[in-house]
């Protein structure tokens, strides 16, 4: 029922907020007492009257809504580009706001002025002060885009929304269906850019990475042909050395062979010697 009776207060907000200032009172008054509910016939009668310049957004929100949601979903995307883009991009897309800032103060003074309104250099000064703000505040955006402001907002000062707007809270204005947007295609062609270059350096580190582990790959090879080929130096080094061994082995044993018959004859020498003595001594 709460709910209900918040949508009902807003829509009735809505509608006396647009109507001509000069007739406000008698009009909230009047519309309060066909209320049969007390609670929001209470609420109704409680609402303030606007100022000229908060009047004159609100019929122009009302009356151009895409036209402003669109500069609204703009300012958004500006405020959530301002990390991605360089400086003089920035400043050419201030200077494009700035513009397009008073272009809508101005449309928006001109439908005041068709409704009977006579708007000052300051009233105007106001109103270009409101949009400002809700180029720059999120909820300054949802302030002016509600139809439903009480009063004008400051761009340097923070936005007391209960205090500035009537009839309960405002809605985040919906994003309005925009063909392009130039901000966001440049955002994603700048994010596009930053992927290719990271993917150019990635694919640079892993060509030098390949070419490195080519070169580690020939290096091993190499060695391994050149070490391949000690060994097979080595093995048939080793196998005339065994053969070398075998041979000396055989060696050996002839010459065993012969030291023993050497001995031989050697004993049979000497004991030829002794028996010639000992014939010598007996003579």
């Amino acid at each position: 029922m709460e709910i209900e009776t918040g949508a009902a207060l807003a829509e009735i907000a809505a509608e006396l907020y647009s109507a001509p200032p000069a007739d406000f009172t008698t009009a909230r008054n009047s519309r309060a007492a066909e209320i049969g509910d007390h609670d929001l016939a209470t609420q109704v009668r409680a609402l303030r009257k606007p100022s000229i310049a908060a009047w004159a957004v609100n019929v122009f929100a009302r009356e151009r809504a895409s036209e402003l949601g669109e500069a609204l979903q703009l300012a958004e995307e500006l405020r959530e580009a301002q990390a991605d883009l360089d400086a003089p991009t920035l400043a050419a897309l201030g200077r494009q706001r700035r513009a397009l800032t008073g272009r809508l103060a101005e449309r928006a003074a001109e439908l005041a002025t068709t409704r009977g309104a006579q708007i000052s250099a300051s009233t105007l000064d106001a109103i270009r002060q409101t949009i400002t703000a809700a180029f720059f505040d999120p909820d300054a955006a949802r302030a002016a885009a509600s139809g439903r402001l009480i009063r004008e907002l400051e761009p340097s000062s923070p936005i007391d929304l209960a205090a500035s707007v009537a009839g309960g809270l405002p809605d985040s204005p919906p994003a309005p269906p925009v063909p392009v947007d130039e901000v966001r295609a440049r955002r994603e062609r700048r994010q596009a850019e930053q992927a290719v270059h990271t993917a150019e350096r990635e694919l640079a580190s892993a060509e030098r990475d390949q070419g490195k582990a080519d070169r580690d790959v020939r290096d091993t090879a190499r060695r391994a042909a050149q070490l391949s080929a000690r060994a097979a130096e080595l093995e048939a080094e080793l196998a005339r050395v065994r053969a070398q061994i075998e041979n000396a082995g055989a060696e050996m044993a002839r010459a065993e062979e012969q030291q023993g018959i050497v001995q031989e004859r050697l004993a049979s020498a000497e004991r030829a010697i002794e028996d010639a003595r000992k014939a010598l001594e007996h003579l």
